[in-house]
């Protein structure tokens, strides 16, 4: 099935399930979880693997039920104070063909009944892989500069994500880049109206604003090592 639109239902179905987060009220409605979130997003995924290609080559649009571009409904309960099952939000992660999970350094599509938008770069990175982000941008820091100050991306997407309240160790504290050498995300954002997300051009909404993000993902992979 190719990807048009998403319908209005898809938002519908997470709002209920919001209300009713439990194992049974899941159970009784997984059809239509089948039908009206995940065949769209099976459908969505397979048709923006060509144009993902097309961003970067390096980029794995997988349509697997288990372990591809969609994220799992289901909770991590175990380390967690809340434990509802079901993510009430449609996550989908077109992460790095080298990376092994959601650190990796990937493209992102968020939809929820309260918060919708698109997100690329690396969030939560391991101390090795934020250690040589932070060198990178200390080494090139025009090139950095030229990345974020950049007409396109500013106007398109905003950098997001923590950041330490005092610099990192080992840098200048006058260095040029000083704030983002704080970050402990590299992620850049766009947000999203339901609308936007319903509308039939979400695709070309997606792929606009991924190709506005290249030189960021570049970067990225470049301070990591990663071909891009």
């Amino acid at each position: 099935m190719e990807f048009r639109k998403f319908e209005p239902s898809l938002l519908e179905f997470l709002d209920d399930l919001a209300g009713h987060n439990d194992r049974q009220w899941f159970s009784e409605n997984k059809q239509r979880y089948e039908q009206k979130v995940l065949e769209p997003c099976m459908a969505l995924i397979r048709t923006f693997a060509p144009r993902l290609e097309r961003i970067s080559p390096c980029f794995l649009a997988s349509d697997r039920r288990v372990g591809g571009s969609l994220m799992r409904v289901y909770r991590d309960t175990r380390f967690s104070r809340d434990k509802t099952p079901y993510k009430t939000n449609v996550g989908i992660q077109f992460r790095h063909n080298c990376g092994a999970d959601v650190h990796a350094p990937g493209y992102y599509i968020h939809i929820a009944p309260d918060e919708c938008f698109l997100a690329m770069g690396v969030w939560h990175p391991d101390a090795d892989a934020l250690r040589r982000i932070r060198d990178a941008i200390a080494e090139w820091p025009d090139r950095w500069q030229r990345v974020v100050r950049n007409a396109r991306f500013r106007e398109s997407l905003k950098l997001d994500g923590d950041s330490l309240r005092l610099p990192p160790r080992g840098y200048p504290l006058d260095h040029p880049c000083i704030e983002d050498l704080k970050r402990k995300d590299f992620v850049a954002l766009k947000d999203l109206r339901k609308r936007d997300v319903l509308a039939g051009d979400f695709l070309d909404t997606v792929d606009k604003t991924f190709r506005d993000g290249r030189p960021l993902m570049k970067f990225l992979c470049d301070a990591l090592s990663l071909p891009f």
